[in-house]
């Protein structure tokens, strides 16, 4: 639930490398750029972690009180793109459409609210060459002999505040491939390309060519945001060189700050180790579906460490994810099945004023989604009690059910139901659940718990809810 005077949060920013209070440059309203994907795949579980960072970000900042715009870019030309629609015998528009419909889908998939543009690098070659003149007229940019452009850094005094990077770290004398393009200077990055045999090229004032990556981002986020704007975000692996270089670009170009924070999500590894084909270890959304794993639980694994934390995917860290969503699916189970008797428990509205205010205060905490995971299960937990002691008076249901509506605007993962609607109705029958319930009942009574977990996991995929009680074991069809 926001409120009128919108809740200031602080946020590591990576700029600085601190914590720091967040102050929007328009009173109320957040611009918020972050990296989208670049289309010649399919987006793996790494890539998703920071979508759905993200996303919660977004989230969060509207539930605090901001009005949000959320750009993404995607990448559609670049070198990797060019050579896998080479490879594939297609035109680049051909080729990446197919990858940006599934990046989509897959964002819909995981409950990512969509961002209010998504520019296209190739829909924005115009503002890439109108930047790149900017930078030439400024004394930051030079061109050489076969028609490319180069950023100069060593014009930039400031080049490195984000990363750390020293530019005396980079020697002249590298093998690098100024042998191809006649740099002034080793560390100096690429503009604009010049065209090559068998690439899409499109005109400029240099020649036909085509944009190097860094200019993209620029050139997008500025258009959209302006030249001065809040928030950029992106995973770690984008601080150098990519980031760095729209910064100096960005700057150069304008003559003032960019982006003043920001923000980058950890990586995701699989069991301890980074991901890697060779290792076969690089999951996209679909393989784990094939395998089993829902995508609400993917998307709560998501929210369990913070996105400054490198975050492990293993076997347990999914089926703990699940059991934390059991738990609050059981206690919605349990008010379904709650009558109201009496007055309004006071210990039941308390505890809602506490989740509020500690979800808040979590939220602004840079993010810190176990706080806010710890207050959400200490009211389960009261709200079990209240339910096992028919406590729960004249308007308590609602309560619940709206306090947990509100912090799942920042979750997007409570509410079974909104993710129960996309998937196949269960076939199983009715006489089948209760022998399975039975089987199950017999091995927890012989202390055979992997079974019992394994036939809950049975129910589970079919769509089955169960509520362990004293008495009885009840379900219902999810």
């Amino acid at each position: 639930m926001n409120v009128e005077t919108p809740t200031a949060p602080k946020f590591y920013n990576t700029l600085g490398r601190s914590l720091e209070s967040f102050t929007p440059l328009s009173a109320g309203k957040v611009g918020i750029y972050t990296c989208g994907p670049t289309v010649y795949g399919d987006p793996h579980i790494g890539n998703l972690r920071a979508f759905v960072f993200e996303d919660v970000l977004v989230r969060a900042m509207r539930y605090l009180g901001y009005a949000v715009t959320q750009v993404m870019n995607i990448t559609d030309v670049d070198d990797k793109t060019i050579r896998e629609a080479k490879a594939a015998g297609l035109g680049l528009d051909e080729y990446t459409q197919p990858y940006i419909d599934s990046f989509l889908a897959d964002l819909d998939t995981l409950h990512v609210a969509r961002a209010d543009e998504y520019p296209r690098a190739t829909r924005h070659i115009a503002e890439m060459i109108a930047m790149i003149e900017q930078l030439i007229e400024r004394g930051h940019a030079y061109l050489v002999d076969d028609g490319s452009v180069y950023f100069r850094i060593a014009s930039d005094e400031d080049y490195g505040r984000l990363s750390g990077f020293q530019l005396d770290e980079a020697q002249q004398g590298e093998r690098v491939a100024s042998d191809e393009y006649e740099k002034e200077d080793v560390r100096d990055f690429v503009l604009w390309k010049a065209a090559k045999p068998g690439e899409p090229t499109w005109d400029s004032p240099w020649g036909a060519g085509r944009p190097g990556w860094h200019i993209e981002c620029s050139a997008m986020s500025m258009k959209y945001l302006g030249e001065s704007f809040d928030i950029h975000c992106g995973g770690v692996d984008n601080i150098f060189p990519h980031h760095e270089n729209e910064i100096a670009q960005s700057e150069s170009a304008t003559g003032k700050p960019f982006a003043h924070t920001w923000l980058h999500a950890e990586h995701l590894i699989v069991d301890g180790e980074k991901m890697s084909k060779s290792l076969g270890n690089q999951y996209t959304l679909s393989e784990l579906i094939e395998q089993g794993i829902s995508p609400r639980i993917l998307r709560y694994f998501y929210l369990s460490v913070n996105y400054r934390q490198k975050l492990n995917y293993t076997a347990y860290a999914v089926e703990s994810a699940a059991g934390a969503l059991r738990r609050v699916d059981q206690m919605r189970f349990r008010l379904d099945h709650t009558q109201e008797e009496g007055a309004p428990s006071p210990k039941l509205a308390a505890a809602a004023k506490q989740l509020r205010a500690e979800f808040r205060a979590g939220l602004a905490d840079d993010l810190n989604l176990s706080e806010c995971l710890a207050a959400l299960f200490g009211f389960v937990k009261v709200v079990n009690v209240e339910i096992e002691h028919l406590r729960l008076g004249e308007g308590d249901l609602w309560k619940v059910r709206q306090v947990l509506s509100e912090v799942d605007t920042v979750f997007g993962v409570l509410d079974p139901e909104a993710w129960e609607q996309e998937t196949e109705p269960s076939s199983i029958a009715d006489d089948e659940v209760e022998e399975l319930i039975s089987q199950r009942r017999e091995a927890r009574s012989n202390r055979d718990f992997a079974e019992a977990d394994r036939l809950r996991g049975v129910l589970e995929g079919h769509g089955i809810v169960l509520e362990d009680t004293a008495q009885a074991t009840r379900w219902k069809r999810g």
